[in-house]
């Protein structure tokens, strides 16, 4: 049976149980997408300088940092992606949550301290200490845009399957539309709202995904009276894949090929958390680098706990809804879920269905928001005020800059946004990770800890690793060659047989950086380099 039957199967179930209420489901979700709107408007009347629109005035305390992080992290892809990953290959499925959750390890321990130290609005900062600027920062601003719109692409997959099962849509002109709502809106908050409009919205977020994960959860295990044996038992049962659905190799593992797959999916998601521009940026929102850290451990808290959620999700869908019913990539496992778990075609499960698709795009706004945002401050900061002005651009002239690069950026995504709206959003975010990893981890780490690291290594690491990943991707069965899952249907042009390029493209990053390091006739600036150390190590001079 294709995944278009069953996508088109689950839509109308959807729909016909929920037609009825349908009114009501719409005011409901509109109500929170007016709430979080009349947010960032207010933040956005106190947003006055640069340093407020990149970095919220540097104002946020620990807790609220770290409430906000986990906000931006706990995307589309946690909520709808990785329950539906569950739902439909059990054991593998959960493999994206023990990677998503480990990568704040390497984060933390590597990254936050250093990096809110040593830089002051974007990555760029820090790249460019003791590099030639101009050259670096073009490098940094491009690598941010490429890995913001890849994870952009995740997030509009889950709004357009989100919004057409509330909706009860099932035509492609429909879809399309609504991806297209998703980029305006997003366009909207960053324009308005700057960096303290999107820290609000995702502290908010945060607070209402795992209120409604939780929820949902006790709701699970309380229709088999809290033994989690019974829930596991039914769902391997419901499956159809019987004790295999609870061991490894269902979807990794069944050739040499899919388990290679595995291993390059786990070499992203651990080290690409560590390169993600929208993630990197949080950390100039406090005050100072014990701060950063403090929030890092709230948010490993915070993501921890949802992420242990989703195992009563992804199962709980299997075991009552079953995979059969849930649409092919499994987005709408969650929601789906949530009416079940209130009542099919009850006034209960069309305020629960309404109220977790509520959640779950609020999410989807406020990742998409700190993913623009990012890659606008990039723009703007990097390249336009550092490269394209030399550094002579006013504060309003590069917060304007920032404001229409939003747009550029917005209008790219919906249009990728389109022809990424039937995949997996989980395997989407684990492309950018993926691309994260590749160019921009390896040129962070050797820039703070390689003394020897120059100019001519930092251009080979992040245009490495960024044209190999991305190269990889486009000749992988992710674009085309498989007719269930494949980006373009129809064709196939493609020679690379993993679906995620992290197993080759990650040590050629750190590879190129080392090599093109050693080629450089270029003497590295030691004094520049013990002044980054000190002040990595320190903070002292930091902004």
């Amino acid at each position: 049976m294709s995944a278009a039957y069953h996508s088109h199967t689950a839509v109308t179930l959807a729909a016909s149980s929920t037609s009825e209420h349908r009114p009501l489901i719409i005011t409901l979700f509109a109500v929170f997408v007016a709430a979080t709107l009349g947010i960032t408007v207010w933040a956005g009347r106190q947003t006055r300088s640069a340093s407020d629109f990149y970095a919220g005035g540097r104002q946020f305390t620990a807790f609220q940092n770290g409430l906000a992080v986990s906000g931006d992290y706990m995307s589309a892809a946690s909520f709808l992606g990785i329950a539906g990953a569950i739902a439909l290959f059990g054991y593998d499925g959960f493999l994206y949550s023990i990677g998503f959750l480990v990568a704040w390890l390497v984060a933390l321990l590597l990254v936050a301290e250093p990096l809110r130290n040593s830089g002051r609005y974007t990555m760029g900062d820090v790249l460019a200490y003791r590099m030639r600027q101009r050259p670096v920062r073009t490098a940094a601003g491009v690598s941010t845009i490429v890995v913001s719109i890849f994870y952009l692409l995740a997030q509009m997959a889950g709004a357009g399957a989100l919004v057409t099962l509330l909706l009860g849509i099932s035509s492609d002109g429909g879809k399309i539309l609504i991806v297209a709502l998703v980029g305006v809106l997003m366009i909207v908050y960053v324009t308005i709202g700057g960096m303290k409009g999107t820290t609000w919205v995702q502290m908010v977020k945060a607070v209402l995904l795992i209120a409604g994960a939780l929820l949902m959860t006790l709701m699970v295990l309380w229709k088999f009276d809290f033994n989690v044996s019974d829930l596991l038992g039914t769902a391997a049962e419901k499956s159809g894949h019987g004790s295999a659905f609870l061991e490894p190799g269902l979807k990794y593992g069944a050739t040499g090929t899919s388990k290679l797959d595995f291993l390059s999916l786990g070499l992203a998601l651990v080290l690409g958390t560590a390169g993600l521009p929208h993630i990197l940026i949080r950390f100039y929102t406090v005050p100072t680098a014990k701060a950063a850290r403090k929030s890092v451990n709230w948010a490993i808290g915070i993501i921890g706990a949802f992420y242990l959620m989703t195992i009563a999700l992804g199962f709980g869908a299997a075991a009552l809804i079953g995979p059969k019913n849930i649409a092919a990539p499994g987005n709408t496992a969650a929601p789906q879920l949530a009416e079940y778990l209130g009542g099919v075609g009850t006034t209960g499960g069309a305020v629960m269905l309404a109220v977790i698709s509520a959640v779950a795009f609020a999410t989807i706004l406020a990742v998409v928001a700190g993913l623009t945002l990012a890659s606008s401050s990039s723009f703007a900061h990097d390249i336009y005020a550092n490269v394209i002005r030399k550094g002579q651009a006013t504060e309003k002239e590069e917060m304007k800059a920032a404001r229409w690069s939003t747009v550029f950026i917005g209008a790219a995504a919906i249009v990728l946004g389109v022809f990424a709206r039937d995949m997996n959003v989980a395997g989407l975010v684990a492309l950018a990770f993926a691309v994260a990893a590749s160019a921009n981890l390896p040129t962070i780490l050797y820039s703070l800890f390689w003394k020897r690291f120059t100019t001519r290594g930092a251009l080979w690491s992040i245009y490495g690793g960024l044209a190999s990943s991305v190269i990889l991707v486009l000749f992988s069965p992710v674009v085309s060659g498989n007719e269930k899952s494949s980006m373009f249907k129809g064709v196939d042009f493609s020679w690379f047989p993993l679906e995620n390029p992290g197993l080759i493209s990650i040590p050629l990053g750190f590879l190129l950086g080392w090599v093109g390091s050693l080629l450089s006739k270029e003497e590295p600036d030691k004094g520049k380099y013990a002044e980054l150390e000190v002040k990595s190590l320190t903070g002292i001079g930091a902004h």
